[in-house]
């Protein structure tokens, strides 16, 4: 995040319900309404799906990144060594484990959308997915 709020960071993050919508956090519509809605928040949930599995490989294969509590620059890094470690043992042809998904999108809490990150994601839906 420290690349995101410094203005280093091309793009934008996904998150759930469960936080605000920002300029750089795109998050779900609590009602869409149009076909383009709709297909924003298909689109939205199939890949936080697949962040959450890969996240859940990682977490899995990698114990220590199990409830980290390090600053976000350590937990940065030590992301990206569990990262290269997986794809090594991947190579090797290694059974990754099983992955059981603990995530209860259901139950979020829910934050109030920031204005102007409401702005950019209507743009966003209306330039890709009008």
């Amino acid at each position: 995040l420290c690349f995101v709020f410094a203005g280093e960071f091309s793009g934008v993050l996904l998150g759930d319900k469960g936080y605000a919508c920002e300029t750089f956090l795109m998050t779900p519509l609590t009602d869409p309404q149009t076909p383009a809605q709709q297909a924003y928040n298909h689109a939205h949930a199939k890949t936080r799906a697949r962040i959450e599995m890969t996240v859940g490989l990682l977490k899995s294969r990698l114990q220590c990144l199990h409830h980290l509590r390090v600053s976000p620059d350590r937990a940065c890094d030590m992301t990206v060594a569990c990262t290269v470690l997986h794809n090594i043992a991947s190579l090797r042809k290694q059974r990754a484990p099983r992955v059981a998904l603990d995530v209860d999108w259901d139950n979020a809490a829910i934050f109030p959308d920031n204005r102007n990150g409401r702005l950019v994601r209507e743009q966003y839906i209306a330039n890709h997915f009008s």
